[in-house]
């Protein structure tokens, strides 16, 4: 191992920024670096992810909300790049490593003004806004799939594809063998919106389950998480339909939930998608139409055409369309199990440990010629 070294991780908002962010952390810290995070106050709030690990929140606007919103977003940027840059001298990191979102920008832009060696991660299968800014003026740009959307060929000679890193926890589901449905035994379902829930989850799936047939319902154990404002609604249809369910608004043993579900119904955030190809679990996906440039659909495109996942529209995403695509998957033991095993073909098992080779190489003297010669084509002053 190299001499140990300084990194600077910035990321917030999401747990689809947060939870990548760590697991890199946790690489890092194991090769004997040390790590500090810089995010916002949302990102801080996440449990279990960083609790030992230096932090600091900086201020961050969100661009919009017209001129004048934009006034106070730039402010706060501005406000966030001068806090970052006193920190930057006194830590003298070896690299700062975004991964997108606005909470990220005021660490990169820092980081340019300093000229510390700068990397981007890009969790979704669109180049995020924030990452399309600064993606010209990083040393290295990481993807999580081999073709992301909004990518400029200029930037292509120092992108490297990584994956999306996952929890040590999730990773270890690889190695367990996915749970054998008998013909007569508990057919379980787990149902998540991700960090922030969703409502369009809790309105339908209760529904969809109870359309399925009668001696395939009876064996049905449901794993709901659900918004804090949904969670009666939902704990009161699963009561009218019969169908044993726990009903949570967090799952704060997801990887073990993760381990003994039959079949996902989610949303199609980044996260979701690197942790279900990581375990291998089949899974029935409702991209949210509001993201980003539609990221959520792309998210979807490779898991579904490898067939361990169906991808259904939120327009079209109704109780008996959910009843009929549950049973074409859990009606038949064999599919169910050749779906688990196309999800898992999809995983990066390794994207942690590629990653934390990509964030050493850009400032170590022993890169790999390669790598350096990507950093150095794709850098420009800022």
């Amino acid at each position: 191992m190299t001499n140990s070294r300084t990194y600077v991780l910035a990321a917030g908002g999401t747990g689809g920024h947060m939870v990548p962010a760590a697991a890199l952390a946790a690489e890092l810290i194991g090769r004997g670096h040390h790590v500090a995070l810089i995010s916002d106050d949302r990102g801080v709030r996440f449990p279990g992810l960083f609790e030992d690990i230096e932090t600091h929140v900086l201020p961050a606007g969100r661009l919009g909300g017209g001129p004048l919103g934009f006034v106070k977003a730039a402010g706060k940027m501005l406000a966030g790049r001068s806090m970052a840059i006193k920190l930057m001298k006194e830590m003298q990191p070896s690299c700062v490593i975004g991964f997108g979102g606005y909470p990220a920008l005021p660490a990169l832009l820092a980081a340019f003004a300093r000229g510390v060696p700068t990397v981007i991660h890009e969790q979704n299968a669109v180049l995020g806004r924030v990452n399309r800014y600064v993606a010209g003026k990083v040393d290295a740009i990481a993807t999580s799939y081999g073709e992301t959307e909004r990518l400029k060929d200029g930037w292509k000679a120092k992108t490297h594809h990584i994956g999306n890193p996952v929890r040590e926890a999730i990773l270890e589901l690889r190695n367990r063998p996915y749970p054998m449905l008998e013909e007569d035994g508990i057919f379980r379902v787990l149902v998540t919106g991700g960090s922030q829930g969703a409502s369009i989850l809790s309105q339908v799936v209760p529904d969809g389950l109870a359309l399925l047939p009668t001696h395939f319902r009876r064996r049905m154990q449901v794993t709901h998480q659900a918004r804090v404002e949904d969670i009666e609604q939902v704990r009161a249809k699963y009561l009218a339909h019969e169908i044993p369910a726990e009903i949570a608004t967090y799952l704060p043993d997801m990887p073990e939930r993760l381990a003994w579900a039959h079949i996902v119904i989610a949303r199609a955030g980044a996260s979701t998608i690197s942790e279900l190809t990581a375990a291998g679990r089949p899974a029935i996906l409702v991209p949210l139409p509001s993201a980003t440039d539609d990221h959520q659909t792309v998210n979807a495109k490779e898991i579904t055409a490898a067939g361990g996942a169906r991808t259904i529209n939120q327009r079209a995403f109704t109780a008996t369309e959910l009843a009929k695509q549950i049973q074409k998957l859990g009606l038949d033991t064999v599919a169910l199990q050749n779906a688990a095993e196309r999800a898992k073909s999809c995983g990066k098992p390794n994207a942690a440990r590629d990653l934390a080779d990509l964030v050493e190489s850009i400032h170590a003297p022993e890169a790999p010629i390669a790598i350096r010669r990507a950093a150095m084509q794709g850098k420009s002053a800022y």
